[in-house]
């Protein structure tokens, strides 16, 4: 019989090692899609849709492996706040969330072409900033690389400087929520 065969359909590094963590083992093909940004969409139907992009584009290229697709944003405001354009940006959004709270959402999608598998799931949290002035600000973006991260901030670095606490699951936060993601590769047969 086929081995199963797992596919992160991600370029996220933190993706990567969460996934790890649940000892499965995969490859990564990276989707080139453009996601839909749009920052008024609600943010459940974007995260959705833009896993859903990735998986489908590396399911269609490898039609036996079961891909999972990701996607991660912060939303504050009625609005989505993407992976930051540059340190302006990212300046300007931990200036929002600074003393605040907000909801972090991410879809999950799982697709096999071969036997047209569809399982498209997702989780969200919500974390609370500590109010941050502007010197806090140019000293978390010194210490943290957070252009490639949705609202600019990393949780699991330097929490301490602008977290002030959450609610739900901290790997979600991240990018990934394992819980959400074991229960569905439970699903597929691709852990015990």
């Amino acid at each position: 019989m086929n081995q199963l065969r797992l596919i992160l359909a991600s370029a996220s590094p933190r993706r990567r090692e969460l996934l790890q963590q649940l000892g499965v083992p995969f490859e990564v093909v990276v989707a080139p899609v453009t996601e839909h940004e749009d920052i008024s969409t609600d943010p459940r139907v974007m995260v959705a849709h833009n896993a859903e992009l990735k998986a489908e584009w590396v399911a269609q290229r490898h039609p036996e492996a079961i891909v999972l697709g990701a996607d991660t944003t912060v939303f504050i405001d009625g609005h989505a706040l993407n992976k930051p354009a540059d340190r302006a940006e990212a300046e300007a959004m931990l200036r929002r969330l600074g003393g605040r709270t907000h909801t972090v959402f991410t879809g999950l999608a799982l697709r096999r072409e071969s036997d047209r598998l569809r399982i498209d799931d997702g989780d969200e949290s919500e974390v609370r900033f500590k109010p941050i002035d502007e010197q806090a600000i140019a000293t978390y973006l010194e210490r943290v690389h957070t252009l490639d991260k949705a609202g600019g901030y990393a949780i699991q670095e330097h929490p301490e400087m602008i977290i002030a606490g959450y609610r739900g699951s901290l790997s979600n936060i991240i990018g990934l929520p394992l819980e959400r993601t074991k229960q569905l590769l439970t699903c597929c047969g691709l852990l015990p």
